[in-house]
């Protein structure tokens, strides 16, 4: 039987406590999850702001980065003050600051092949908000190997993607079947720009569909990316198929 709310948080989180898709019981369930974000930049600095306001009670932040003054213009959690600091121990402090009872746990390495399994696997699902496919890549796979579901966000330009995948060997699809090998060419934002505010509709956007798969309500995004216009103001879902000989979740079907 889990503990009940105690009165601050009854007060905290009283506006997800009367959603009736919410509640106690999902607010409970948030309150006893374990969130790993992928990076703390465009898109990992709004979510990680709504995952810590929303009470999830471990969160994990991967990022070897350190501020930068053209960070600011869409990483929202830093401040001009912090230019030059390392992004997690900026993080640590704005999200202490905003929620206390939430526990984060600041890994300061790039994530790899190599390591992220290790660094997956205490945590109940993952968010990644990274700008590169190798390391996509990397989340990817290990997510498939140790049965972790995925939020995956992404933007471009003027234009964001979110998918969350939760790949089971027979119709759901993973990361890889979706994109089988990095698109040559693919340039980052450093390189073509972006708008800073796309950055915080993707990122909290990621954010809600993280919440809602740990609290359990509403249509869950899995098999399927949403595709986001900014210049158009328009959004639309696609469903993802699966590709049966995936080199990276087709053993989960044997």
């Amino acid at each position: 039987m889990p503990p009940p709310l105690t009165d601050d948080q009854l007060e905290r989180y009283a506006r997800h406590i009367l959603l009736r898709e919410i509640g106690g019981a999902g607010q409970r369930r948030l309150l006893d999850a374990s969130i790993l974000v992928v990076g703390a930049g465009g898109l990992g600095a709004p979510a990680l702001l709504y995952l810590a306001a929303a009470g999830v009670g471990r969160i994990g932040i991967v990022d070897d980065d350190a501020v930068s003054l053209s960070n600011l213009q869409r990483q929202i959690l830093y401040r001009t003050d912090e230019v030059g600091t390392p992004k997690l121990a900026a993080a640590v402090r704005r999200l202490g600051a905003l929620n206390p009872e939430v526990r984060i746990e600041p890994h300061g390495v790039r994530l790899t092949a190599a390591n992220a399994a290790a660094l997956i696997a205490p945590y109940d699902l993952v968010l990644d908000g990274c700008d590169n496919f190798q390391t996509r890549f990397a989340v990817s796979d290990a997510c498939v190997a140790l049965g972790k579901p995925l939020v995956s966000a992404a933007i471009g330009e003027f234009d964001g993607q979110i998918a969350v995948f939760r790949p089971d060997g027979r119709t759901q699809p993973c990361y890889r079947c979706f994109v089988a090998e990095a698109p040559e060419g693919a340039a980052s934002c450093t390189e073509q720009g972006v708008v800073g505010a796309l950055a915080g509709v993707i990122g909290a956007w990621a954010a809600l569909e993280a919440v809602k798969e740990i609290a359990g309500f509403g249509e869950s995004l899995a098999g399927h990316l949403v595709l986001f216009d900014g210049l158009a103001a328009g959004s639309r879902k696609v469903k993802l198929r699966r590709d049966p000989a995936c080199p990276c979740c087709a053993r989960l079907a044997s």
